[in-house]
């Protein structure tokens, strides 16, 4: 069954969040993984910004996978273009079948259509599986990332 890889709709919101709370790796918020108004505010918000998208992966009109895709115009590197992946997520039933890797492809193609420097992005250092995956697609632990959560 072939995968597809299009643009999120408001009405995929629940989808999307299903996914995250499918992820094991991962959340333990509630808010992270329960659909409530701050996700439908934020996907609409999502929407009005030219440079920042979600995609879903769709397979047998189901949304198996997702990620989110933002174009940042820095002064660094010539006022380069960069693309930033966020929130990369395959269902576990469907993980191993190559839905990530098309995510990551098409995500990498946009990039490079629009003449972005470079693509990035981060993985939770507990991702040991998911790391592997994305630097055989390329991808090198470059950078050390931190967060200050507010």
């Amino acid at each position: 069954m072939s995968v597809v890889v299009r643009l999120a709709r408001r009405d995929d919101v629940p989808a999307i969040v299903g996914l995250f709370a499918d992820d094991q790796g991962g959340y333990s918020s509630p808010e992270h993984i329960t659909l409530g108004p701050g996700q439908l505010a934020a996907f609409d918000a999502i929407q009005r910004q030219p440079d920042n998208d979600v995609y879903v992966a769709e397979r047998g009109g189901a949304v198996v996978g997702t990620f989110q895709l933002t174009f940042i115009r820095q002064l660094s590197y010539g006022g380069c273009l960069v693309a930033q992946i966020e929130s990369v997520h395959v269902h576990s039933s469907q993980r191993g079948a190559g839905i990530g890797e098309q995510m990551m492809r098409f995500a990498i193609e946009l990039a490079r259509q629009r003449g972005a420097l470079r693509v990035q992005l981060t993985s939770n250092v507990r991702r040991a599986r998911a790391h592997r995956f994305y630097q055989r697609l390329g991808f090198e632990p470059s950078h050390v990332g931190m967060k200050l959560y507010l």
